[in-house]
């Protein structure tokens, strides 16, 4: 039997937003190869290679459960999680018009929202998920996370305009082009968690084998094939026309050690990606009748953490001083917001024991 623990819930989903926010750094580490071929191969581990393996080692009888599951949530899961797909390509063009910092604020924080309310409204659920007891306390959680979120994205503005200003280079952003590009992603990246909602009843089923904590790898797999197959074909053909699949092998003149360490960062990237979603599902078990707080918790996480990366790798060092403080506040305001949000969902979980 799990023993919710909304505590050791939110801890478990900052573990999964730090994963999130440096599954991406490796790329860093790429020589000689072009971003699509790198995609394709973190795609496999990430969406592929990860939940099947993980799946296996958690779930009893992984295979079977998917085989035999309910084909209203394989496929529900399966078409949405390809949605999402489309909706990760959208962020990565994004990030080319407007910049990294409010892409991933904008459409991170529109993904919180839309990813929390929307399973509730059309799965049903809204009204009595907040009046449960502490349900107030979490809602004034979820605004000032909100708030904290949209912080951020102004101290990201106002970093791009202070490194922009410091150089002499024409700027590349085009702000309505980027930010259309950055909704879409938002949008689609919570329809992902809706998706994952959507596969529930796979994660029932291993629950009854005696998945325990780890039922949520059950279904896991089921949204991140359809990603994948979208993101597949989409940079199978980008590779043909640009002809740069040759990468993979010796007639790009690159030197196998050269494509090994390639393939070992970027399968250390896709790892990295899938393990946010490792400690979500456990995040989310342990968060009790919470568990609709979760996904806005993750994308919160998520936030953070990769602005206290970004800290730490020195890209906030020439900023100015007012940008710099903005931050401050703004990462202050998010961690607030999760004490709150932990603090409502552990009383409000001890209040409906008790009754």
């Amino acid at each position: 039997m799990i023993i919710p623990n909304p505590i050791i819930g939110t801890s478990l989903h900052a573990i999964g937003g730090i994963s999130a926010s440096v599954c991406y750094t490796p790329s860093h580490k790429l020589k000689s190869w072009s971003w699509g071929t790198f995609w394709l191969v973190q795609s496999v581990f990430a969406w592929i290679l990860m939940p099947a393996i993980i799946g296996y080692f958690t779930v009893p009888d992984f295979f079977n459960i998917l085989a035999n599951a309910p084909s209203k949530a394989l496929w529900g899961a399966f078409i949405l999680g390809a949605a999402y797909g489309f909706g990760g390509m959208s962020f990565g063009l994004a990030i080319k018009h407007i910049g990294y910092s409010l892409t991933y604020t904008i459409a991170i924080g529109i993904s919180a929202v839309l990813g929390t309310i929307l399973p509730l409204s059309i799965l049903g659920g809204l009204e009595s998920y907040f009046t449960r007891p502490g349900a107030g306390i979490v809602l004034i959680g979820m605004i000032i996370s909100i708030i904290g979120v949209v912080l951020c994205g102004w101290a990201g503005f106002r970093k791009e305009q202070d490194l922009k200003s410091q150089t002499n280079d024409k700027p590349t952003f085009n702000m309505s082009i980027g930010l259309m590009l950055a909704i879409v992603a938002g949008i689609l990246s919570g329809v992902f968690n809706i998706s994952l909602e959507l596969g529930q009843p796979i994660s029932d089923i291993a629950a009854q084998k005696g998945a325990g904590h780890f039922e949520g790898n059950a279904k896991i797999i089921v949204s991140t094939a359809g990603c994948f197959i979208v993101n597949f074909i989409w940079f199978l053909v980008l590779g043909i026309r640009q002809k740069t699949l040759k990468e993979y092998t010796s007639k790009s003149g690159i030197p196998t050690s050269v494509r090994l360490r390639n393939t070992l960062w970027s399968a250390l990237a896709g790892s990295l990606w899938f393990l946010q979603f490792f400690f979500y599902g456990l995040g989310h078990v342990k968060m009790g009748n919470f568990q609709f707080v979760s996904w806005a918790l993750h994308m919160s996480m998520l936030i953070f953490f990769s602005y206290m990366v970004g800290v730490l790798m020195k890209e906030w060092k020439n900023v100015s001083k007012k940008t710099y403080l903005l931050l401050i506040i703004a990462l202050l305001i998010l961690v607030t917001s999760f004490i709150i949000t932990g603090y409502g969902s552990y009383i409000g979980e001890a209040a409906m024991a008790n009754v």
